[in-house]
């Protein structure tokens, strides 16, 4: 009988209900599995599930009966690819289950921190409307969203789905080009000119080595309109001690984030330092994990195993991806 186990169940809400696979099965599931258990959980399994538990290739290849790897994510830079692959097993990730929660998430960071709201309900927990002479108060900055730019690294579906939104509020949007590309695709900005056009930066691309430390020190002093700086894709694209450098410089007005470089961040992380700040916000990586789109990823990720289970295997994931 087909094995399945679960590797990291944590990963998803408590009291999130699972539904299995239409076909008959073994179903093993554990709340998270350390490196050093991966190869004895799963050890005669046929099909692992994994979120973030990563698969790399000396694991695999002590795993001769697992034919699938069904990543509960689209991100896949935690399974070496090219080993299942050697060994013929299919990698399966979720595509496009985010297109509403991460653009939503993302525009929820762009408005508390272009109106400040984060400054302000911390001062009203404090007293201080109590104590001013005024019907309001004015302590910190509150921009409007009309007329300004937004500019978009990565316009696949969340940069396209943040773009939808931000044009109801009249937003002008820019899609930044490669780094160092010297001849851009239409409709892209070369990059050191799109730094220097931006009132809100959102980054929507995959890490990978071309986008990890995309944004240092260098590339915030190119930012001479002072913009806010949105990442809800990957820690680490972001220089995070640059980014702290930039807060305090004042050469950015605002900083978001949803993803760190190292998650959980038992040991700490730099943001942290700032993380009182006013105008910084960060969220535990739960920009994808509204109700409606980790239904919509269960979903997808369990059709992805009974279409594998029937000869048909969708979303499959190749070496050279």
């Amino acid at each position: 009988m087909t094995k399945i186990v679960l590797l990291d169940r944590d990963t998803f809400p408590e009291d999130f209900k699972f539904h299995h696979p239409d076909f008959p099965h073994e179903w093993q599931e554990y709340n998270a599995t350390s490196p050093e258990e991966v190869v004895e959980r799963l050890s005669g399994a046929t099909i692992a599930i994994t979120n973030k538990v990563k698969l790399n290739a000396e694991q695999l290849a002590q795993l001769p009966d697992l034919k699938m790897i069904a990543i509960a994510a689209t991100g896949f830079d935690h399974i070496d690819i090219a080993q299942a692959n050697s060994q013929g097993i299919t990698v399966s990730n979720v595509r496009g289950y985010a297109v509403s929660t991460v653009p939503e998430h993302a525009m929820m960071m762009i408005l508390a921190l272009s109106r400040s709201l984060k400054g302000y309900q911390t001062e009203i927990a404090e007293g201080r409307w109590q104590r001013e002479n005024q019907f309001c108060f004015f302590s910190h900055p509150i921009e409007d969203l009309n007329n300004k730019t937004l500019g978009l690294i990565g316009r696949g579906g969340l940069g396209e789905g943040l773009a939808r939104l931000a044009k109801g509020f009249g937003m002008n949007i820019i899609t930044a080009a490669r780094k160092n590309e010297t001849t851009p695709k239409e409709g892209h900005t070369p990059f050191d000119e799109f730094l220097a056009s931006c009132d809100i930066i959102s980054i929507h691309c995959p890490r990978n080595d071309q986008t990890r430390n995309l944004i240092t020190t260098a590339e915030f002093a190119k930012m001479t309109r002072k913009p806010i700086v949105i990442n809800t894709a990957r820690g680490g694209i972001i220089n995070e001690e640059d980014a702290i450098t930039a807060i305090d410089s004042g050469a950015i007005r605002g900083l978001g984030v949803d993803c760190l470089s190292a998650e959980p961040p038992k040991d700490g992380n730099p943001l942290f330092k700032i993380a009182h700040y006013p105008n910084v916000i960060i969220t535990p990586h739960v920009a994808w994990a509204s109700n409606e789109a980790i239904q919509s990823l269960w979903n997808q990720l369990i059709n992805n195993i009974e279409q594998w289970q029937q000869g048909s295997p969708q979303n499959a994931i190749e070496p050279s991806a």
